[in-house]
């Protein structure tokens, strides 16, 4: 009983007191009531492609609205082939065609939230890793309508947690805010990243472990991840994000 009492008390302080820490700042906030109220304009953190000719790919990720928004954020994927006169944004929604091309602007608010830089490849890195996300985003295979939960996935999170793992040289993992990026596709409870150097273990995303050279160590519950980095040193505290390099 003492070792239950114990793992209770260390779930309710790394768990727990941050979601209702994140929690009782979002309420306090202010923050549209609906997604008509939201800005969905761009934020203006990429250059016109006019302005920068060279290929070009972006992560990006924002903190998205309603009660959810107090503990998750939404991620996308947007490229540029070099000389290309326009961004192509990929985010997975859960109305229509989940798979959504160019529906907002490449750096565009999220139900009024900034978005934040996750990760970036320009020049002859990017004309080399667009050809291998497109065939990650063809490949996906939760495409199709009626291919997306809210909770714990296959939803925006994981959609883009999958073409990192499948493109792994864009050296990234999304925040730990990102609910739904630790669940696999197909129902899988195990996978080895591309190169290699991260692996997942998981239980539908309900609860599982991540370790390697991107994840650092670790460990998620129901969707909320605390853990280590290790290459860039830092910590991951459940719904408030990283804090560290």
């Amino acid at each position: 009983m003492k070792f239950v009492r114990r793992l209770v008390a260390a779930f309710l302080v790394i768990y727990l007191l941050p979601a209702l820490a994140s929690a009782g700042w979002w309420y306090m906030k202010e923050r549209p009531q609906s997604w008509r109220d939201a800005d969905w304009s761009s934020a203006g953190i990429l250059p016109t492609p006019a302005q920068s000719p060279d290929a070009a790919v972006y992560i990006f990720s924002a903190t998205t609205g309603g009660l959810k928004g107090a503990v998750a954020s939404h991620a996308w994927i947007v490229t540029k082939e070099r000389g290309a006169a326009a961004y192509n944004r990929y985010d997975k929604v859960g109305w229509g065609k989940p798979i959504r091309r160019n529906a907002y602007p490449a750096d565009a608010r999220w139900y009024s939230n900034e978005p934040r830089l996750v990760a970036t490849a320009t020049g002859a890195e990017a004309d080399r890793l667009i050809p291998k996300i497109e065939v990650a985003i063809a490949a996906y295979p939760y495409s199709l309508a009626g291919g997306y939960r809210i909770w714990p996935g296959p939803n925006s999170n994981t959609f883009v947690a999958h073409v990192l793992r499948s493109v792994p040289e864009l050296d990234a993992v999304l925040p730990p805010d990102a609910v739904g990026r630790d669940y696999l596709p197909e129902g899988k409870l195990f996978q080895i990243d591309a190169d290699g150097r991260d692996l997942h273990a998981t239980l539908y995303g309900l609860a599982g472990i991540s370790a390697g050279m991107r994840s650092g160590l670790e460990l998620h519950f129901f969707g909320l991840v605390a853990g280590l980095d290790i290459a860039r040193p830092g910590i991951k505290i459940p719904a408030l994000g990283r804090f560290g390099i």
